[in-house]
C-alpha cells in the first residue's frame, strides 16, 4: 500500500528550505539563534540524520517559542520523524501543529502528511485495520476541508485504494468464517462489502459468497435475489457463472 506520491512532501520541503541558509556561523549551543538552530536542523535533514534533525527542530521551539522559526520547526520536526519512519511520533507532532495553528498556510499539508503516516502503516488485509481506517478518515478530512488544495486529488485516490483494502479485509475474515462453517458471521462480513464497498474489486465475489451461504442455509429466495443482482451487473463474470450453477443445482 506504500505507493503514495513522494513528490508532494519533497516539493514542500524544498519550499521551506528557501528560508534556511547553510552558512550559519560556529557558535556555542546556548548562543545560537532560532534561525541558526533551524539551519542546523535542516542540514541534518539533508544529510538524512533524521533523528538529529527532529531533535534540533524541537529545540528551536523549546528555546525560541515565540520566534517565526518555532512554527516552521513544528512542521519540520514532524516531517523529520516521517522520513525516519517514526510515524507515531510524526502524527503526535502533526496533531499538535494542527491544534495550535489551524489557520496556517501549510495546514492542508499537515493533514496530508498525517494521512500518509497512517497510510504507511496499513497492515495486510488479514490483520487489524485501525491505521487503515485512520488514514481514510484523515484523507476524507482533506477533501472536505481543502477540496481545492494540491493534496485533494491524491487523497481521493488513496481513499479508493483504502476502500479496496478494507473490503479485502472483510472478505478475508468472511472466508475464514465460511471455512469454519460459521455461516452467519461469514454472511455479515460479505454483506458489509456489498453494502459499503460496492465500487471495489471485491464486490463480485462478495455477492457470490452471499448466494453460497444463503444456499447452504436453505434461503433460496434470498439466494435467487442476490444471483439476479450479480448476473445483471456482471453477466460475463466467473462469479456469475458459478452462482448460476449453484442456483440450478437447487
Amino acid at each position: 500500500m506504500k505507493n503514495f506520491l513522494y513528490a508532494l512532501p519533497v516539493m514542500f520541503i524544498l519550499f521551506l528550505s528557501a528560508c534556511a541558509s547553510s552558512s550559519a556561523p560556529e557558535v556555542n549551543d546556548e548562543d545560537k539563534t532560532a534561525e541558526m538552530l533551524y539551519n542546523e536542523a535542516y542540514d541534518y535533514l539533508e544529510k538524512t540524520s533524521y533523528q538529529k534533525a527532529a531533535e534540533t527542530f524541537d529545540k528551536v521551539e523549546l528555546e525560541h517559542p515565540y520566534s517565526k522559526w518555532a512554527t516552521k520547526s513544528k512542521l519540520m520536526s514532524a516531517y523529520s520523524y516521517y522520513k525516519d519512519e517514526k510515524y507515531d511520533d510524526a502524527i503526535i507532532a502533526l496533531d499538535r501543529f494542527i491544534r495550535l495553528h489551524p489557520g496556517n498556510k501549510d495546514i492542508a499539508y499537515a493533514f496530508y502528511l498525517k494521512g500518509v503516516c497512517y497510510y504507511n502503516q496499513i497492515a495486510p488485509s488479514q490483520k487489524e485495520q485501525s491505521a487503515t481506517k485512520d488514514a481514510y478518515e484523515t484523507f476524507s478530512q482533506i477533501i472536505a476541508m481543502f477540496p481545492d488544495s494540491e493534496y485533494a486529488a491524491d487523497a481521493k485516490a488513496k481513499m479508493a485504494l483504502i476502500e479496496d483494502h478494507l473490503a479485502g479485509h472483510e472478505m478475508a475474515v468472511g472466508r475464514y468464517y465460511l471455512e469454519n462453517k460459521e455461516y452467519v458471521s461469514a454472511l455479515n462480513r460479505f454483506s458489509t462489502v456489498t453494502d459499503k464497498y460496492q465500487t471495489t474489486n471485491q464486490i463480485e465475489e462478495a455477492l457470490y459468497r452471499e448466494i453460497e451461504i444463503y444456499t447452504i442455509l436453505g434461503l433460496n429466495d434470498e439466494a435467487g435475489q442476490k444471483e439476479e443482482i450479480l448476473r445483471r451487473n456482471y453477466p460475463e463474470g466467473k462469479w456469475s457463472k458459478m452462482a448460476a450453477k449453484l442456483i440450478k443445482k437447487d
